[in-house]
C-alpha cells in the first residue's frame, strides 16, 4: 500500500512533469484536430485521411502531421489572428465611433459653432485638435 510517507519530493515532482507532459500532448491533439476542421484547402477525404491516422496511430501520426503541414498550420493561424484583429478594431472604431473623417467632424463642429452650443474658443481648440 502506497503511504504518504513512501511518496517523496522527487516521485511528486515526476508526477508533476508526466502530468504537465500529457496536459501538453491533449492540447496539441486538439490544435491539430482543429487545424485539420478549419482548413479550407483540405479535402473531406484528406480531413479523415488525418483524422484516422491521429486516432490509430497517435504518436506518429501528430508528428508526420507536425512535419507535413507544420508550417501551413502556422500560416493559417497567423491568418486567422490577423482576420481576428482587423475585425475587433472595425467593431471597435464603429462603437466608439472614431470612423468619420475630419471633414465629416469639421461640418459637426460647424454645425454646434452655429448653433451656439460651443463658443469660438471652443470651436478653435476642436477644430486644431481634429486637423492635427
Amino acid at each position: 500500500m502506497l503511504l504518504a510517507d513512501d511518496f517523496g519530493v522527487g516521485q511528486l515532482l515526476w508526477s508533476f512533469l508526466w502530468f504537465f507532459l500529457f496536459i501538453v500532448w491533449v492540447m496539441l491533439i486538439f490544435r491539430i484536430f482543429g487545424d485539420i476542421f478549419s482548413d479550407h484547402t483540405l479535402s473531406g477525404w484528406g480531413k479523415a485521411l488525418w483524422s484516422i491516422v491521429i486516432v490509430l496511430f497517435p504518436f506518429l501520426g501528430v508528428f508526420i502531421y507536425l512535419i507535413a503541414r507544420g508550417k501551413s498550420m502556422a500560416e493559417r493561424s497567423v491568418a486567422a489572428m490577423k482576420a481576428q484583429e482587423e475585425a475587433t478594431r472595425q467593431y471597435i472604431q464603429q462603437t466608439a465611433g472614431t470612423t468619420s473623417s475630419p471633414a465629416e467632424e469639421l461640418t459637426k463642429l460647424k454645425a454646434l459653432h452655429d448653433s451656439g452650443a460651443i463658443d469660438d474658443a471652443e470651436f478653435a481648440k476642436l477644430k486644431a485638435k481634429v486637423l492635427a
